[in-house]
């Protein structure tokens, strides 16, 4: 009788475990008004979701300022122009989960993609703007509303469009600071000028590291195709990307990735000047492993030392913004393929340390119904307001989203 008593505790305890993981992964969907067009998103049980400002056009990366308030780039579309914005989110009403306005910052910028803030040891803060042309800086003090100063230009980047002869992909920049051994260090990722060819540029398919001034560039990540996303893990002290694999290789590879480079690897990379090995064009990764590329790998060797990811996402999911959950999970959003029919990304992911495998954490941005498929909306950054509380952009409906835990603001 006690064995079979033991058994039924193990049985009901069992049981117990097994609903609260159903619930966990139970997506409850939440039906949204943004711009005029509806769009259903799913999150798990016990999250909830509502827009926190739209009337935007393509929203991209967020970022807090020193005091507090939320900065947004808006690139206007998928064009090349000159008609990109920064933007301040005004008016925050915490019983609406609703921003009221969206102030104007910097007007008329090429393609801004990413901003950060950063204040250097003489207490001055500055922020920067990354462009397709060139890297700038502004100073700025606590409340304002307009830039302190005229930009300071640190770099200059490959400034042709789209229709480059050589081709004219990727026109983003991403701009993020890092601490390695007690000094500031800033991180600067330039996408490549194609699918998949030999660049002409040494720029191009890189992340740089230099100091907050510009001063000491080096290229320490080679060969990655187009690092949007980067995110500085203090915990873990690594710089965090994520990557697109080319388009050649047909539906199916290669796999997008998620990349963690230590800082001692980069510390490696800078004094020794040989940068670390992504592997693009000549390799690319499938099945967690990297393989030689079948027209572009056929050198011996050519995949020897190319760095393995973190993580791997189902190819062409487009892995855009990344944001840091806990010391071991972080939300990734997958803008999505750019032929809807292949249907991969479209959605919001977590990744963690446990087996490192994307778990869907918000999806609906692609509805397919009657076996018709339609673009509803594309995630592209991820903020993490506090523990609870996440806004994400949504480039193509020209929305941020405030996701949180029910019943709580």
């Amino acid at each position: 009788m006690q064995s079979l008593s033991h058994m039924n505790r193990s049985v009901t305890v069992f049981l117990l475990l097994l609903s609260i993981i159903q619930a966990k992964c139970q997506m409850v969907s939440h039906r949204l008004q943004a711009n005029g067009k509806a769009i259903t998103l799913n999150l798990p049980a016990g999250y909830d979701v509502r827009v926190a400002l739209d009337g935007l056009k393509r929203v991209r990366f967020l970022t807090k300022s020193p005091d507090g308030r939320i900065f947004a780039t808006d690139m206007l579309n998928r064009t090349d122009n000159k008609r990109g914005q920064v933007l301040i989110l005004d008016g925050w009403n915490p019983s609406e989960n609703r921003f009221a306005r969206a102030i104007p910052y910097l007007q008329n910028l090429r393609n801004p993609n990413s901003i950060a803030f950063f204040t250097d040891p003489g207490g001055q803060t500055w922020l920067y703007v990354a462009l397709t042309d060139r890297l700038v800086r502004y100073r700025y003090k606590a409340g304002d509303t307009q830039p302190s100063s005229e930009p300071e230009v640190l770099a200059h980047y490959p400034d042709y469009g789209l229709d480059y002869k050589y081709g004219g992909w990727h026109l983003t920049r991403t701009v993020v600071f890092g601490t390695i051994a007690g000094k500031p260090h800033m991180f600067v990722s330039v996408g490549s000028s194609c699918n998949a060819c030999a660049e002409k540029e040494a720029v191009r398919a890189t992340i740089s590291v230099m100091d907050p001034d510009g001063s000491h560039s080096k290229i320490v990540v080679k060969n990655v195709r187009n690092a949007v996303g980067l995110l500085w893990d203090e915990a873990s002290s690594s710089l965090l990307a994520t990557n697109m694999g080319d388009d050649q290789l047909g539906d199916k590879a290669p796999e997008d990735t998620l990349l963690r480079f230590s800082a001692a690897e980069i510390v490696a990379a800078y004094t020794s000047g040989k940068p670390m090995n992504v592997g693009w064009p000549a390799c690319y990764v499938e099945g967690g492993k990297v393989h030689p590329d079948p027209e572009l790998g056929k050198a011996p060797g050519v995949c020897d030392g190319v760095k393995v990811p973190l993580t791997g996402f189902v190819a062409h999911s487009s892995p855009l913004g990344i944001e840091k959950v806990t010391n071991n999970e972080y939300l990734v959003a997958l803008h999505g393929a750019g032929h809807p029919r292949i249907g991969t990304g479209y959605r919001v992911v977590s990744v963690a340390g446990t087996d490192w495998k994307a778990k869907d954490f918000m999806t609906g941005f692609l509805e397919t119904t009657a076996g018709r498929t339609r673009v509803a909306g594309r995630p592209c950054g991820v903020l993490r307001l506090d523990n609870d509380r996440y806004l994400i952009t949504d480039d193509l409906l020209g929305a941020i989203y405030i996701v949180f835990r029910s019943g709580g603001n």
